[in-house]
């Protein structure tokens, strides 16, 4: 889809406007965020994403659309599964109640400037280079296998470790919160505070993410500025998400599974999309392999829906089961003797 420069700006201006209205209006007065209060700006978020699909529907066409709704779906339901690493950050640095939503919007607003490095960064890789596909299908299916069959990987992730780290060691770091204060000045010199640190553990966490999500909706669409758009409003729903699933996101015990089927199939698909457009000499002597399938986006759509529902209900059906097993049956109470 050929997008003209002014419609970038346009669309990058739209969603700094959405983050400052919610910095500013919403986050004037710091406190502690309610269920009813992020049911209703998840349901504004996703209704802004609708709204941006209509209108990639009328002046893009069908296609477009489709790919838009299947990559915001995908990067959505990735970012939920980040959801207990955020939750594992936060303890880890006790953060307080009535700044969490503050550490989350800057956080993501930081992963969104760099997720957009990638994107641009990505975009171009695509398009030069076909072994790139071949690139992002292996990563796709080797997280996916992760998911499958790995489940240590949330109990070993360090919120202390990489770039946490380094700014620790570079600069003085308070013990204590001060309120939202990012930095204060002590004894004539400069200190950071927990609520930076925290920020930059979040912003980091994410970027580690990316690295499964931007080759999954690269390998359903190749125009960088719906995966860019796609991957904004994802981010932008998922803090209100936190907010509103909280201990819930335990109870999702199949979701893992579920992503790892949809990451699967995105790289299978892109392995199909790479023998297509494969220009390697050990593979069909550099020709294109033409007579394999490919998957188009409204059955991307379908699998991805189709998936995310079944994981869901039946980890909701599973969570009932076993909060009925562990109810403990009344203890019966001798009858009185006559």
């Amino acid at each position: 889809m050929s997008v003209p420069g002014w419609l970038w700006v346009a669309t990058i201006a739209t969603l700094l406007g959405l983050i400052l209205v919610d910095l500013v209006v919403v986050n004037r007065k710091p406190h502690k965020v309610t269920i009813a209060e992020s049911a209703r700006w998840i349901a504004f978020y996703i209704g802004c994403a609708i709204a941006f699909g209509a209108g990639v529907w009328v002046f893009g066409g069908d296609d477009q659309a489709a790919s838009y709704i299947t990559g915001y779906i995908t990067e959505y339901s990735l970012s939920v599964d980040n959801l207990f690493i955020f939750m594992l950050i936060m303890a880890n640095f006790a953060v307080p109640v009535i700044h969490q939503h503050r550490v989350l919007l800057i956080g993501i607003l930081m992963a969104l400037v760099m997720r957009g490095i990638f994107i641009g960064v990505g975009a171009q890789a695509v398009q030069r280079f076909s072994w790139v596909f071949w690139l992002f299908g292996g990563i796709l299916i080797y997280t996916a296998w992760k998911l499958a069959f790995n489940h240590k990987e949330d109990d070993e992730y360090d919120p202390n470790g990489g770039v946490v780290r380094l700014v620790r060691k570079l600069f003085p770091v308070t013990d204590e919160y001060h309120g939202s204060k990012l930095t204060i000045k002590r004894d004539g010199r400069r200190w950071l505070t927990p609520m930076f640190i925290v920020m930059i553990a979040i912003g980091g966490a994410d970027l580690v993410f990316a690295v499964d999500s931007i080759p999954a909706i690269f390998g359903i669409t190749q125009d960088a500025y719906l995966v860019f758009a796609a991957n904004a409003f994802a981010l932008m729903g998922l803090r209100q998400l936190y907010f509103l699933l909280g201990g819930l996101v335990e109870k999702l015990v199949y979701l893992s599974y579920g992503l790892a089927v949809i990451l699967g199939f995105i790289g299978v698909k892109l392995v199909l999309h790479a023998l297509h457009e494969n220009e390697l000499p050990f593979i069909n002597g550099g020709e294109h392999v033409t007579w394999v399938p490919e998957i188009n986006n409204w059955v991307s759509l379908g699998v991805i829906v189709t998936v995310l529902a079944v994981t869901t209900v039946l980890s909701l059906l599973k969570a009932r089961r076993d909060a009925r097993q562990n109810v403990t049956p009344p203890v019966s109470q001798p009858e009185p003797a006559e």
